[in-house]
């Protein structure tokens, strides 16, 4: 998950059009690389899930409870207007959202679990909070799935005749075929298989997030997308681990730590 914080920050400073650099020569972290929205709501979706324990019903109020409170703990993190007032409800409701929202923040569901059917499970219900859409809900499901099956030993041909045939996406088209056109989009459809080619086209975790920023478009959230499936993939350099964290407040570096913890327990048991 830790590769989709970082991916967060190395695209932040390139998020929209204006700023777009569409090249891979730029300096990975700079002063202007920050969190964002994307980092507080992974970090919110993990929480829940551990706290939702596998349970369906149990993890969509955890999820949604987490959600709440790190948004308003960073009422400035960079959120949509009706995610902005989804946070600031009494009793929070779905509201039919196909945006990207609900795969950059999915990752940890990814490596939670011991199966790709309960990781689909899970991913589906931390979309279904805010991101009900059946559009919605396959961008989670895609970026999860892409997730377990890195981590599980699965080739990139394999990840992608998975995605492909699961959730419809064409992963056919090149970064070259998708750079020159590609503008700051900000649905599933129009984020998630690009993320996904990003991460295919790679040939290290860095190239990764390097080619996701070099698309332009909502490059912070493209960046993090493709970052969660590069880690699962390459692992992640301990020096950008430890840069990552540096780079996070207590709060959420401890909130990061306690994934990172019962991922470990999960692994070991």
């Amino acid at each position: 998950m830790l590769g989709a914080i970082l991916g967060d920050m190395v695209g932040s400073p390139f998020e929209f059009d204006h700023n777009n650099y569409k090249h891979k020569d730029f300096p990975l972290l700079s002063e202007r690389s920050h969190f964002t929205d994307d980092t507080v709501m992974s970090i919110a979706v993990a929480v829940g899930l551990i706290d939702g324990k596998g349970l369906p019903e149990r993890t969509f109020g955890a999820v949604r409870h987490e959600m709440q409170c790190w948004g308003r703990a960073y009422p400035h993190a960079g959120y949509g207007g009706m995610f902005r007032r989804w946070l600031r409800a009494e009793h929070p409701q779905p509201y039919g959202s196909f945006g990207n929202g609900s795969a950059m923040r999915v990752a940890a569901a990814g490596w939670l679990f011991d199966t790709l059917d309960k990781t689909l499970e899970m991913a589906k219900v931390t979309a279904e909070v805010t991101h009900n859409h059946p559009e919605g809900i396959k961008g989670a499901q895609a970026t999860a799935a892409a997730i377990f099956l890195a981590r599980t030993g699965h080739s990139k041909s394999e990840i992608r005749q998975y995605v492909e045939q699961t959730f419809g996406y064409d992963l056919s088209r090149t970064c070259d075929e998708i750079r020159p056109g590609y503008r700051h989009v900000e649905t599933c459809q129009q984020t998630v298989p690009e993320a996904v080619i990003a991460f295919l086209e790679s040939n290290s975790f860095e190239d990764a997030l390097r080619t996701a920023v070099s698309l332009g478009g909502d490059s912070d959230t493209l960046a993090c997308i493709t970052g969660g499936i590069a880690e699962a993939f390459y692992g992640m350099p301990p020096e950008l681990k430890k840069e990552t964290l540096k780079r996070l407040p207590e709060d959420l570096r401890a909130a990061y730590e306690l994934f990172r913890q019962n991922l470990e327990y999960k692994m070991g048991s």
